[in-house]
């Protein structure tokens, strides 16, 4: 229990002040019945934390103030402090944030005409290693909390001061080695006590984690899935993405079968198209027998430059040869407007880092 009783103090005292973000529904109203209040305040704290990203007990307005002081005692608010932020020439604009322990990750913000997309991070650096992505270079600190996911959507709202229509999970991290706190964060930016942001516009990115891809499958909401594909190939893909090496592509290509026939949804695959390396005949025609017949969007990507690396883009030439062979087959196929390069706020350039 977070909290112990002590007959000589009125009401229940924490050990330590807690984040108020951590705190179950039920947990919460055992406080505020430890401190004499009705249950239903417990509605209006959450929603003052999940709906309206209150950064102070005293931004609430309709508790009384003795209640918010008794809070402020008991629980902290979390939050995240703004280390940078940048601007693109696009609009997008990305965050530096940092959590109470002096952890920090990136977000970006991506507005065009009235939406507003946030790319939002599940771990802290990643483990995966993927060779052309800065964000693996410097390895895993840690996993994020489902709220410490939410409050970087909530931030770009705010900064914004703009609804967030969609959220992607393809900043920092794999999500599915995160899967507990991904989709405690999908379901709160889901939640009409939260984000309210539909099912189908919440999308979570994975290298190919199998065993959690069919766990993705049997849950009861419509997120959508992307998985980072990059190669049809199986030895460049084991190149490209040594963290996902023993789930071999016939394994994934079987368990995206079972993934479609179990929700009908199309996923999509992302392909960073990296100039002599998955951007030949072969590859080309590998990607062609991998997605046709089956129900599939591939979303190609030009490669973003990151400094130090030995990768560089295809030409956009290249991407368009892509887009027809797979269309010629049946299978849906874009180029990605790729979104903030210029503040290195594009994908695989996300890096923990205050300088820039």
């Amino acid at each position: 229990m977070p909290y112990e009783n002590d007959e000589k103090n009125s009401g229940s005292v924490p050990a330590e002040p807690r984040d108020l973000h951590t705190l179950t529904h039920g947990e919460l109203q055992e406080l505020l019945s430890s401190l004499g209040q009705p249950k239903f305040r417990a509605k209006q704290i959450e929603e003052w934390v999940w709906v309206k990203n209150a950064r102070s007990f005293d931004e609430m307005s309709n508790l009384p103030k003795t209640l918010r002081e008794d809070l402020s005692r008991h629980l902290t608010l979390g939050g995240v402090t703004e280390v940078a932020r940048q601007v693109s020439s696009d609009g997008s604009r990305k965050y530096l944030l940092r959590y109470q322990d002096g952890v920090s990750v990136e977000c970006v913000g991506m507005p065009t005409k009235n939406r507003l997309t946030v790319c939002a991070s599940t771990q802290a650096g990643c483990a995966m290693g993927c060779a052309f992505c800065a964000t693996g270079a410097a390895g895993l600190t840690r996993s994020l909390t489902s709220a410490e996911i939410y409050e970087q959507v909530m931030h770009v709202r705010d900064d914004f001061n703009a609804r967030v229509t969609s959220v992607v999970l393809m900043g920092q991290g794999e999500p599915f080695m995160n899967y507990d706190a991904t989709l405690g964060a999908l379901r709160r930016l889901n939640s009409p006590d939260g984000a309210g942001i539909g099912a189908r516009h919440l999308t979570v990115s994975t290298c190919g984690v199998i065993p959690q891809i069919m766990r993705f499958a049997n849950e009861p909401e419509q997120f959508t899935l992307a998985i980072s594909l990059h190669s049809a190939v199986q030895k460049t893909r084991n190149a490209l993405m040594p963290g996902v090496r023993k789930y071999s592509l016939v394994n994934l290509y079987n368990v995206m079968g079972e993934y479609v026939n179990k929700t009908g949804r199309r996923p999509t695959y992302e392909y960073a198209l990296i100039g002599g390396i998955n951007d030949t005949e072969p590859e080309l025609q590998a990607l062609c027998d991998f997605c046709e017949g089956t129900l599939a969007h591939v979303n190609l990507i030009q490669l973003n430059e990151v400094d130090g690396s030995r990768f560089h883009p295809s030409t956009e030439a290249r991407a368009e040869d892509f887009v027809r062979r797979l269309t010629s087959v049946g299978v849906e196929a874009t180029i990605r407007n790729s979104r903030g390069a210029d503040i290195d706020a594009a994908c695989g350039q996300l890096k923990q880092r205050a300088g820039h």
